[in-house]
């Protein structure tokens, strides 16, 4: 076997983890597209924290330390990419939208018991939808700032509760506009953007895990249900019940 396919190989699997296992941190020297085609996956990466499930695969640039943890019975499908050829751009984790026919390949080109010829029509038919496949960019991307990253973490605490920015620059010794510029420099959004992604991430776990909608909003911290189904539907592009059920299909 060449030394190119090994290395492919070597980061692509397929395995079944048990809700609450993890993989510990790592990184690869080639790149590798991570995904669950039932379960959910919570990779943690130093430029932010990202959640795969069975509509969206996290992209993970050669060279990118990355930690992975289920929630709920997950099948994990993971295909290498090699270093010098690229489907997606190298430069940063990203989430990829998965669609029915990206799914199915996803799950075909990570079995290894496929004949090589195989496996080989399978992966250009991959890198072909992975070129023209939506990026989506819903994340937590990591904070560097000391002062920052005190506050995302007392934030990160309790989702469901609205602390006030003022509140928590006082809280990590910082004034109010600072903390603010450091948002805007340092994640590049604002601070109730980065409080509404933290919410819909937590939403996203809560769902998959088979939580009602109507539970899930009062836990994520919106004041009615219809303004959480109206924030989850402009963000993923899916209303959170029709999130939910696909889910509760792959649990099947």
């Amino acid at each position: 076997m060449s030394d190119f396919r090994q290395r492919l190989w070597a980061l692509t699997a397929a395995s079944r983890h048990a809700g609450g296992s993890t993989i510990e941190r790592h990184h690869h020297e080639d790149h590798q597209l991570v995904y669950v085609s039932d379960g959910v996956l919570a990779v943690e990466t130093s430029a932010g924290n990202w959640v795969a499930s069975k509509d969206r695969a996290v992209w993970l640039p050669a060279g990118t330390w990355h930690a992975h943890r289920f929630y709920g019975s997950s099948m994990f499908h993971a295909i290498g990419f090699a270093r010098e050829r690229p489907p997606l751009p190298d430069t940063a984790p990203t989430i990829v939208a998965v669609t029915p026919f990206l799914r199915e390949l996803l799950i075909a080109a990570a079995d290894t018991s496929l004949p090589p010829a195989e496996t080989t029509r399978i992966r250009a038919v991959l890198r072909d939808q992975l070129r023209r496949s939506a990026q989506q960019p819903l994340s937590l991307p990591t904070p560097r700032d000391p002062r920052l990253a005190d506050a995302c973490a007392l934030a990160s605490a309790e989702p469901a509760v609205s602390i006030p920015l003022g509140e928590l620059a006082r809280q990590v010794g910082a004034s109010e506009r600072s903390l603010s510029r450091l948002f805007r420099e340092e994640l590049g959004m604002s601070y109730p953007q980065w409080r509404t992604n933290l919410r819909l991430l937590e939403a996203m776990i809560l769902l998959s895990g088979g939580t009602s909608v109507t539970h899930t909003a009062r836990q994520c911290g919106w004041n009615t249900t219809s303004s959480f189904i109206d924030t989850f539907r402009r963000a993923l592009g899916t209303t959170p019940g029709d999130y939910r059920a696909r889910a509760a299909d792959g649990r099947a």
